[in-house]
Order: structure tokens, then C-alpha cells, then sequence
């Protein structure tokens, strides 16, 4: 198979700009946290995470009936969903009377949310 480098993969010159790569280096979250930032990506990679989010960002809160019935999958599935997005504090959940109702965690979520759907549609028009 041929290597398909291009011009912009690599440098001609091997030349390391310390300033820029010390500058980097004193800002960088420390390991402990960029593992936590990769697990968190890690939940979005799941379409149908990203459905329940989804839904509950457009709904602001939905119960497991209701998301089973939107995602089309078992109430146990949605709920092993949830978990892992309960353990990544992407959602929160309240209890009013017998029904458990889910949302969105906080403003951050939604912000990614918006932010990833943005990326997306504008890369698709562009």
C-alpha cells in the first residue's frame, strides 16, 4: 500500500519550536483530567446515547416510557443507557410521584450538544 503523506503531514524541516511546545506543555490539564475529557467523548459515540440527549434536549425531560418509545428499544436498554449517561453526569433524573423523569445534566451538556449539531450541519453545508 502507498504512503499517502501529503505536503501539510509533515515537515521539511526538522526544526521544534520550544517556546510553542513549552507554552503547550504549562497549560495542559494534567493526565487525570484529559483521561476524564476522553471518557466523556467516549458517551457521545454511542448513536443511540446521542438520541436520548437528543430527545432530551428537545424535550427538556422525559421518562423512560417515553424514551424507550422515541428510541425505539427496550425500557432495560434505555435504562443501561442512562446509567452510563447518569455516571458521566450528562443527565440527572427526579422523581415525581411513581415516574422518574430524566434531563439533561446542566447547561454544559446542552452547550456541547449545540456546539457538535453546529459543527455538523455546517461542515455538511459547506
Amino acid at each position: 500500500m502507498k504512503n499517502k503523506t501529503t505536503d501539510c503531514d509533515r515537515c521539511d524541516d526538522i526544526f521544534i519550536h520550544e517556546e510553542v511546545v513549552n507554552e503547550v506543555r504549562k497549560n495542559m490539564p494534567n493526565e487525570e483530567t484529559l483521561y476524564d475529557l476522553a471518557e466523556i467523548f467516549k458517551v457521545f459515540g454511542d448513536s443511540t446515547r446521542v438520541k436520548i440527549l437528543y430527545a432530551l434536549f428537545f424535550a427538556k425531560k422525559m421518562c423512560v416510557c417515553d424514551l424507550a418509545a422515541f428510541v425505539n428499544i427496550s425500557q432495560s436498554a434505555v435504562s443501561h443507557q442512562l446509567r452510563v449517561l447518569k455516571q458521566a453526569r450528562l443527565v440527572k433524573y427526579k422523581r415525581e410521584g411513581r415516574v422518574v423523569y430524566y434531563a439533561l445534566d446542566d447547561e454544559h451538556v446542552q452547550q456541547i450538544f449545540e456546539q457538535g449539531l453546529k459543527h455538523i450541519t455546517e461542515k455538511k453545508q459547506g
